[in-house]
């Protein structure tokens, strides 16, 4: 199994196994490591130059995550995710950030709360990043909107499907993707909660989400 990432040495054992944990989940993003592809430890660990108690470690968190699963005999496969299982995801991301654009709206001052999105909504606009700068990017501002709440179960919970999140978004295609995160498709979420009207905000939240969905589920039912 051949992985184009670098070594991880010199560092501690919990950095090691944060550091794998990203590479990892960069390969299965970015669909290096395909969905049904078999994670064979030695493989890995080699790749990773970690030890194979590290590389488990890791391993744990993405199973923990849904981006790895385990199959016949204790085989640990990258997830393919149905169209099912992809609308499933994005209902619930769908209602988390009704949430926190419902409780952002209701805030007295939101003056600070509009910047930091505005803030976020520049990083997609740098047209410069390649796709994964970009799909961080997005997935930040999303992120930003939980955070911004001062709800932490929210933000426990949104981070919680980040990764299938991340993956989806990454193995529908550079074109699809890059359609989907169009930094002006978030301009009507802040203008929204600029204006504290809950309604227009709920909507917008609720149409990007469902356009979102239905985009790359029509992608893979192709």
């Amino acid at each position: 199994m051949a992985l184009d990432v670098p070594a991880l040495d010199g560092v501690d054992r919990n950095t090691l196994r944060e550091q794998s944990l990203h590479k990892l989940r960069e390969a299965i993003s970015s669909g290096q490591l395909a969905p049904g592809t078999r994670l064979i430890e030695t493989e890995l660990s080699d790749a990773l130059s970690v030890s194979r108690g590290t590389l488990r470690e890791a391993l744990r968190h993405l199973v923990q995550e849904g981006l790895v699963v385990s199959g016949e005999r204790g085989r640990l496969l990258v997830r393919a995710l149905t169209p099912s299982e992809i609308r499933d995801i994005f209902a619930v991301r769908r209602s988390l950030e009704t949430l926190a654009v419902e409780t952002l709206c209701e805030m007295p001052e939101r003056g600070d709360v509009v910047q930091a999105l505005r803030e976020s909504l520049n990083k997609l606009r740098d047209t410069e990043q390649n796709l994964a700068d970009l799909v961080e990017a997005d997935l930040g501002f999303h992120r930003h909107l939980c955070q911004l709440t001062g709800n932490e179960t929210l933000v426990q919970s949104w981070q919680h499907i980040s990764g299938l999140t991340r993956a989806t978004i990454s193995r529908s295609g550079q074109e699809l993707a890059l359609r989907n995160i169009d930094w002006k498709r978030h301009v009507p979420i802040v203008d929204a909660i600029e204006a504290g009207d809950v309604d227009r905000a709920r909507d917008v939240v609720r149409s990007h989400m469902r356009e979102t969905t239905e985009r790359i589920v029509a992608l893979l039912e192709e």
